[in-house]
């Protein structure tokens, strides 16, 4: 299994407007050389990936997995928000758009909301003084808890991060219509329309 796919090399170049001359130039290799990692007939050195990577504007992950994600949503709706939480360190990225993300040598797998949850993952959104108060009845030890809470609307998101062994709540300003979701460590995202 090849690091680098030439399909996608050939892809990325194209869609920068280059021939392969072009990019063998900005490279210093020749345009056989990429003639030969568009046909899978020969993989770029290790050394020079970080360039490639620069010269395509894709990252060098990117590269590793043969995949090039763009975001395609324009609108730029944070409802839409994609999670993608590391399973090892608990960090947590938030993106418009689809994306591939590694963190501590894992790639990290987007979260989808479910919106029909169990007695557990329910979330209770109360309204007091122009806020949401956000509560969740899930026990929070230190190998099952809920990581975050966070309120997305059409134009923000606010994200809390919850601790194992204290209570799950939190407080959010109201700002119209959205979704207030969780991540429990175990069971992945649930969420509630408000």
């Amino acid at each position: 299994m090849s690091y680098v796919t030439g399909n996608l090399i050939r892809t990325l170049r194209e869609k920068e407007k280059m021939t392969q001359r072009e990019l063998a130039e900005k490279l210093c290799v020749s345009d056989k050389t990429i003639s030969k990692w568009e046909t899978n007939k020969g993989l770029p050195d290790i050394g020079i990936l970080e360039e490639l990577a620069k010269v395509l504007k894709i990252s060098v992950a990117d590269l590793f997995t043969g995949e090039y994600k763009r975001n395609e949503n324009v609108s730029a709706n944070m409802k839409k928000q994609h999670f993608y939480v590391c399973p090892i360190c608990g960090n947590v990225v938030t993106a418009i758009g689809s994306g591939s993300y590694f963190c501590c040598g894992v790639n990290l797998f987007e979260q989808e909301i479910c919106f029909e949850t169990d007695e557990q993952h329910k979330i209770k959104v109360e309204t007091m003084d122009e806020e949401y108060f956000v509560s969740v009845p899930h026990p929070m030890d230190k190998k099952h808890y809920i990581s975050f809470i966070a309120y997305l609307t059409s134009d923000d998101i606010e994200l809390k991060k919850q601790y194992p062994q204290q209570e799950v709540c939190a407080n959010f300003r109201i700002k119209g219509h959205g979704v207030i979701c969780l991540f429990c460590n175990h069971h992945g995202m649930y969420g509630v329309r408000v």
